[in-house]
């Protein structure tokens, strides 16, 4: 199925993942697109002119049958999640994003959508291959026997089960794609919710501007993970949501790093070194998480390929920008 020429419906449009996604469809040509977040639309991420903007809370059934009626295709990204530090926190809010996810799946087969996508996580892996930080890249077939993240994995865990489920029984064609790490512009980058890369430019920044040279890591700096660019993730999906493929899949870069290399990196692009400060009682995660390509290069003959370096750089130049927009207005 070419989603082109089809009605969308992106879940979660005004987060940072969906509001790339809509920018990339309309870029593409995609003629009828419904957006849909629960956050006012002044608070949206990204917005976008000439498509259907609508603010609705998914977790309610009836919302859901609103915003996919006369729908084609449903990417559902809608979800209450943030970087590890929430999500260690918050596993009750995070566990009820199934409350969405159920409602959107009944909708969607009421509606007679012709393909879902779901967008799964890398945290629904057995904590036990993640022990090390010389990780094993992480295949498909080792989120089983079950043992995710606490909440948030658990839920997306779930929620693939449940889609699977509601293909084999009601024939509701679903796709469901395992992000890694995504991160780039136009994202969270303050407050509590951001993910690593987000935070270790904010903080590279921070250091600059106030000439304190340290920065606070959380963990011993020798956990593992690989970051994918967004414009990658959006790509992926595309890709993903037009497929034959009806298993879950890795998405997500292969290029393994420390998160003292990530600083590594982050403190190049800004000319400076840190002293660092390691507090190993904050939330860290696994030890080591990696993605294994194998199975999505033999389906698509592709796989996420922007540099770490790169997105970096793009991602570093937006926080700042969006701390100097902060700075002004806190002086006015």
């Amino acid at each position: 199925m070419k989603i082109k020429g089809h009605k969308i419906l992106v879940c979660g449009a005004g987060g940072f993942i969906g509001g790339h996604l809509v920018g990339d469809l309309l870029d593409s040509g995609a003629s009828e697109i419904c957006a849909v977040d629960i956050k006012p639309l002044n608070e949206w991420y990204q917005i976008f002119s000439g498509i259907e903007n609508l603010s609705l809370d998914l977790k309610d059934k009836q919302n859901c049958h609103l915003a996919v009626e006369g729908t084609d295709a449903v990417f559902q990204l809608a979800a209450d999640m943030g970087g590890m530090g929430f999500i260690e926190n918050n596993r009750a809010l995070c566990m009820l994003s199934v409350l969405t996810n159920t409602h959107m799946l009944m909708a969607a087969k009421d509606a007679g959508v012709q393909r879902f996508l779901y967008s799964s996580s890398a945290c629904v892996y057995n904590g036990e291959k993640q022990s090390s930080p010389d990780v094993v890249a992480l295949k498909e077939e080792d989120a089983y026997p079950a043992l995710p993240e606490d909440g948030y994995g658990w839920e997306k865990l779930f929620s693939e089960r449940m889609c699977r489920h509601f293909e084999e029984d009601f024939g509701l064609q679903c796709r469901l794609p395992r992000f890694h790490n995504v991160y780039g512009p136009h994202g969270t980058w303050n407050g509590g919710r951001e993910k690593a890369p987000a935070a270790i430019c904010r903080k590279v920044l921070e250091a600059r501007v106030s000439g304190k040279h340290q920065i606070e890591i959380w963990g011993d700096g020798h956990q593992t993970r690989s970051f994918m660019y967004v414009d990658d993730c959006v790509y992926g999906m595309k890709a993903i949501i037009e497929s034959d493929i009806h298993e879950p899949i890795n998405l997500g870069s292969s290029e393994l790093v420390t998160i003292n290399q990530l600083v590594d990196i982050v403190e190049e692009i800004a000319g400076i070194k840190l002293d660092r400060n390691y507090n190993l009682q904050a939330p860290r995660g696994v030890n080591g998480r990696n993605s294994d390509n194998t199975k999505i290069r033999q389906y698509l003959n592709w796989e996420p390929s922007t540099r770490l370096r790169d997105g970096l750089a793009k991602t570093y130049s937006w926080i700042e920008s969006q701390m100097l927009v902060t700075a002004g207005r806190q002086a006015a």
